[in-house]
């Protein structure tokens, strides 16, 4: 692709938009930023990109950069804005970040999507490959965008990318060497309008694949399984509860892993990761590790070592006997479902956020059989009150320090009180990463009020 000369817009710009103005203007393109943001909001960096030649309008799009341009770049969970709707219908090309990195990135690229799990297991696998002395980098939505790599990749470079449903609508010709689709459920309908939709562009990652390439799919999920025949690639299959017959399993307690032989990679009991959950993204990065040429004893000594992410079923800390998890990157139902499986304690739920436009009825039975109470807050707080029916005692709070005061009220000894939202943190903080650092800076905040006078922390 020539970009040299080339009306390039990029819309959004966060820290994919940096890394694509970087690219863009690197090879001659002439480069426009379009941000609803006022600049304001962005300071000096405005000015040093400026010096590059690029462009900026800010406080709002305007339709005619759109048609005007040549090429139009989202940045990852820019929504499909009338504008970039329109410019496509006018016939103006819009690629995704990972498209126009994959046109020119050498070495191999690892896909990993799903509605769950993408974060630890994208991370997993760097560190599996990495171990294993393979030149991995971690790319995508956890890493440094893939874009960012292209002037220094060689063919012998692993980019283990995450890869989220957003990037993928944008793409026609991506397709990673190995990809892996982790589980599939309800999620971002407020962003693709329906759930068709949202698992058209999540399988796009598999059914581009060609014979040279492989598909690591769950065959615990039924609708990722039955992808199968809608790939040319080679497949692994990855489950917790039968070992596929090439792939990664369980077997006699062990995690396995399967081709011509079978190897033992590690005993469960060794995970450090709670939830039948890890279990499976443990077993996906197996799974995509051996196909890349990992030692099952080497992977075994990795994922021994792994103790998780931030904002993942996080231990925070207890207080008089309750013990407090941030799972804050829990903003989807089945997230917060397979949270509340992850401990045969009762639990106080603290559920709430903006929600993604999917129903949170589903919460109903675990919260019922698990939850001692729900402590509500946020912008969908209504909506899922109406949806639980009354099961639990629910509880409201204006803010987090509110939130964490009212749930270890209602928490006994030996409870769990848990983040787990189950929507998105937009309406009250930037990301779900600042909901979970404000969580654990309540909960320190109560345990030192409780804490008798003179004891040290």
């Amino acid at each position: 692709m020539e970009l040299r000369g080339k009306n390039v817009l990029i819309v959004g710009f966060e820290r994919t938009g940096e890394a694509l103005a970087r690219f863009l203007a690197g090879r001659g393109a002439r480069v426009r930023v379009t941000e609803k943001k006022p600049a304001a909001a962005f300071g000096p960096r405005i000015g040093k990109f400026a010096a590059l030649g690029v462009d900026f309008e800010t406080g709002g799009h305007r339709a005619e950069s759109f048609l005007a341009a040549d090429l139009i770049v989202p940045s990852p969970g820019v929504p499909p804005i009338a504008e970039i709707r329109a410019a496509r219908d006018k016939g103006v090309p819009v690629l995704s970040e990972i498209e126009l990195a994959y046109i020119f990135l050498r070495g191999r690229i690892v896909g990993i999507t799903g509605s769950n799990g993408k974060s630890t297991t994208t991370t997993l696998v760097h560190a599996i490959l990495r171990d294993a002395g393979l030149r991995a980098r971690l790319a995508g939505n956890i890493g440094t965008p893939l874009v960012s790599f292209v002037d220094r990749s060689r063919d012998d470079d692993i980019y283990v990318t995450e890869i989220s449903s957003f990037q993928l609508e944008y793409t026609e010709r991506f397709t990673p060497a190995v990809a892996a689709l982790l589980n599939v459920s309800e999620n971002h309908i407020d962003w693709h309008g329906t759930f068709e939709s949202y698992f058209a562009a999540k399988k796009k990652l598999i059914t581009r694949l060609g014979p040279e390439g492989w598909a690591v799919l769950n065959r615990d999920d039924a609708r990722v399984w039955a992808l199968r025949p809608e790939t040319r690639a080679g497949i692994r299959g990855f489950s917790r509860k039968r070992p596929p017959a090439r792939g990664a399993g369980v077997e006699d307690g062990w995690v396995v892993v399967r081709d011509s032989a079978t190897e033992r990679v590690l005993p469960v009991a060794a995970i450090r990761l709670p939830g039948a959950h890890n279990l499976e993204n443990v077993l996906a990065a197996a799974a995509i590790g051996r196909l890349l040429g990992a030692a099952p004893a080497s992977m075994g000594r990795t994922i021994r070592a792994f103790r998780g992410l931030e904002h993942r079923l996080e231990d925070v800390l207890a207080v008089r006997g309750v013990r407090f998890v941030n799972d804050s990157k829990a903003t989807t139902v089945d997230a917060t479902l397979k949270a509340l499986a992850s401990f045969d304690r009762p639990v106080v739920l603290i559920l709430g956020g903006r929600g993604k436009g999917g129903d949170f009825a589903p919460l109903r039975t675990a919260v019922r059989r698990r939850a001692r109470s729900v402590v509500l807050v946020g912008e969908a707080a209504d909506q899922i009150e109406k949806a639980l029916g009354g099961v639990v005692p629910v509880d409201r709070a204006a803010d987090y320090r509110q939130v964490v005061r009212t749930a270890f009220a209602r928490a006994r000894r030996g409870d769990v009180v848990l983040l787990a939202p189950a929507a998105t943190s937009w309406d009250m903080f930037r990301d779900f990463e600042e909901r979970g650092r404000t969580f654990k800076r309540e909960v320190r905040r109560l345990a030192a009020a409780l804490r008798p006078k003179g004891e040290r922390s």
